[in-house]
């Protein structure tokens, strides 16, 4: 059995488990696994033996760092790391070496976690599945011939397959969420500024997250208890105090106020039934068990996607404009031309997305005065096959993550189940700011209320 984080945390303090044995188990699956999926740009094996057995001799003396000590980690390959390459899975970067590490990269070592290397993106975040790139696109583990979603395209396979037990992610408009609903993980968008971004390269700033990816809602908190905090470093960052992301699991759901965006996945972007019915079971499962629950409307779904790839299109281009104008053969076919739409976009175009988005920040605020907790699709269904996934999807169809990348609330993905092929389907919880507590809270007892958990793909065997 692969153990998850709060598993293997146990049973390190309990000395019934090695930290370096925990990272042999998890190279091993890398050496089996990988090869057919993709996930890791670059493998750091002697690095992550070194730091197992630093971890091990911290526990071994009673000095372990916490329930991170000695934990498999791997971070997306947008996230510096000193001395190792961080290349934005792209060849504009494909020699560069930090300096220096992430904030959260640093927060994350000193928590003790072991890192194994880095992962595979989409192109700086958003160029993918891309199949003209120094590295390939990784694959669903599910079914390797089928999509992880992105851009944390890595970070979801080898999280699912147990190549590692929790790794980074970001989300600019569901780079998180997507990988973990179709790779049937749990993922945590959180509050926009409570996790640094100082470190990671940026693709649209004033949408873009960092945050956790891991098998279980309880991993993802603990991993974030570690990630979040001020960073002078983060202009964006937010200075207020850290809470107990974990205090509450277990509580239940009793008197939560949970409000279901109907209209989201079934007038919208109408999902899959395998998604509908996992989401109606987790609404049917909040009343049972105490909460009151409803149905809730916001503005239309398409009107957070225009504005937000609106936005994220200008910023992207303003990141990249000078290597685009100067050399855009450099990016892949996807990335390239999805920069060159930005492009074609006006400063009034880009002024004229932001107020809108105000006026969709207040609308939503004001339609859920009183709701703990929204309830909707995080994908519309199990995830396509890989080399079908179409250049322009993303304005196709409106998807359900990016409306809270608009409004910056924090969002939390899940599996319910499993489709008629056979892969993953899942739900996205989202919050009021900073509520990252009470979404644990509430994703924990649905998730350790359900078997989803038990099941991992074939190929791991």
């Amino acid at each position: 059995m692969i153990p998850s984080i709060a598993e293997a945390a146990r049973a390190i303090a309990a000395r019934q488990l090695s930290p370096v044995e925990l990272a042999e188990a998890c190279l091993s699956r890398v050496e089996k696994l990988d090869g057919t999926l993709h996930a890791f740009i670059r493998l750091d094996a002697a690095g992550a033996r070194a730091q197992a057995r630093a971890s091990e001799a911290r526990v071994m003396k009673g000095e372990a760092r916490g329930p991170l000590e000695g934990i498999p980690f791997a971070h997306k390959d947008i996230y510096c790391t000193a001395g190792i390459p961080t290349t934005g899975h792209s060849r504009v970067m494909q020699d560069h070496v930090p300096a220096e590490d992430a904030t959260t990269v640093r927060k994350l070592a000193a928590a003790g976690i072991t890192m194994l290397g880095k992962l595979a993106t989409h192109e700086f975040a958003f160029g993918g599945p891309s199949f003209d790139l120094p590295w390939p696109p990784a694959r669903n583990p599910w079914n390797p011939d089928h999509f992880t979603a992105g851009s944390s395209s890595g970070t979801g396979a080898a999280v699912a397959s147990g190549m590692i037990l929790g790794g980074t992610g970001s989300d600019t408009g569901g780079s998180i969420r997507g990988p973990a609903a179709l790779c049937g993980i749990a993922g945590i968008k959180p509050t926009y500024g409570l996790c640094s971004r100082a470190g990671v390269l940026p693709l649209a700033q004033s949408l873009d997250h960092t945050g956790p990816m891991a098998w279980t809602v309880e991993d993802c908190a603990l991993l974030l208890q570690a990630m979040a905090g001020h960073d002078p470093a983060d202009p964006a960052s937010a200075d207020r105090p850290v809470p107990d992301f974990t205090a509450d699991l277990g509580q239940g759901v009793k008197g939560l106020r949970i409000g279901v965006v109907r209209h989201f996945h079934e007038q919208d972007n109408p999902v899959s039934p395998a998604t509908l019915a996992g989401i109606d079971g987790a609404a049917d499962f909040f009343r049972r068990e105490g909460a009151e629950v409803r149905d809730v409307t916001l503005p239309p779904l398409a009107d957070y996607n225009a504005y937000g790839w609106l936005i994220l299109l200008s910023e992207a281009w303003s990141v990249h404009e000078e290597t685009m104008r100067r050399d855009p053969g450099l990016y892949g076919e996807l990335m390239r031309d999805r920069l060159a739409l930005g492009g074609l976009l006006s400063a009034g175009d880009y002024l004229a997305a932001q107020k809108k988005r105000r006026l969709l920040i207040a609308a939503t605020e004001a339609a859920t005065t009183d709701v703990d907790i929204l309830l909707t699709a995080a994908q519309p269904g199990e995830a396509a096959r890989i080399d079908a996934v179409p250049k322009w999807g993303f304005l196709e169809k409106p998807n359900f993550t990016i409306p809270f990348n608009v409004t910056g609330w924090p969002g939390l993905t899940l599996c319910t189940g499993f489709g008629a092929g056979g892969l993953p389907v899942a739900m996205q919880l989202v919050g009021k700011p900073f509520s990252e507590p009470t979404l644990f809270r509430a994703g924990h007892a649905y998730e350790t209320a359900h078997g989803w958990r038990a099941k991992r793909p074939a190929m791991v065997g």
